[in-house]
């Protein structure tokens, strides 16, 4: 009976299968998200499919908006699948939250960029609404 070999990658493979680049994989092993991978006798690190499927749940995480610590937190219930999701669905309400609340945000700068634009008269920079406006009054946070 011979031994399984499982197969490794090198960093360099790592992020092109993850598409991200290495500082990030370094970075993320930095601050716990992903593993330390084994190295080799030369120092080299060495990675397996593990790697390459937590790293694409990282990336996605955080593609999708959730901060780091989001993702430490459905890392952590991702190694404990014996427990109710209850904890990732709320996880995903409050990304789910923040991503209307800045929709909300984003809609009413794009009332006012488009009511200082709307009110240019295409003269001369002396006499340009948009400066005057930005001039004069902040835009209201709320």
């Amino acid at each position: 009976m011979g031994t399984t070999q499982i197969k490794t990658f090198t960093i360099g493979e790592l992020s092109s299968y993850g598409s991200v680049k290495i500082t990030t994989i370094r970075h993320y092993e930095r601050i716990g998200l992903m593993p330390e991978p084994p190295r080799t006798l030369g120092g080299r690190r060495l990675y397996d499919a593990r790697h390459i499927g937590r790293l694409n749940f990282i990336r996605h995480a955080r593609e999708l908006g959730f901060t780091v610590e989001e993702v430490r937190a459905l890392l952590r219930l991702t190694d404990a699948p014996e427990l109710p999701c209850k904890s990732v669905d709320t996880i995903a309400r409050q990304r789910l939250r923040a991503v209307d609340d800045k929709m909300v945000g984003l809609k009413r700068l794009r009332a006012e960029l488009s009511r200082m634009i709307a009110q240019c008269e295409g003269g001369r920079v002396a006499q340009c609404r948009i400066i005057e406006t930005l001039s004069r009054k902040s835009f209201a946070r709320a």
